[in-house]
């Protein structure tokens, strides 16, 4: 199977075990000289709404994932925005 795809799928189930979503989507992948950096779009409920009792909306976050690579993730973070007009200047 190719790497990128293990990368996705690593990716993948760790969001879903650690942020407690269902719909997670890999929406880059790149290799460094020791580790794979990703980003991932990932559709969670509304943290206020829900906090409200008001009916659950989902929100769209990104998050950015850091595995080495045995496909260990190394570090992870939620991104403030993600705009990729900026990585097709590259």
């Amino acid at each position: 199977m190719s790497k990128i795809i293990d990368v996705r799928n690593a990716v993948i189930g760790f969001l879903k075990e650690n942020i407690k979503t269902t719909e997670v989507t890999v929406i880059k992948v790149e290799k460094g000289q020791e580790t794979w950096k990703t980003v991932a779009e990932v559709y969670e409920d509304d943290s206020f709404l829900k906090s409200m009792n008001l009916p659950p909306k989902k929100i769209r976050l990104f998050y950015n994932v850091v595995l080495d690579l045995d496909m260990d993730v190394i570090s992870f973070n939620r991104l403030s925005t993600y705009d990729d007009s900026e990585n097709e200047n590259n």
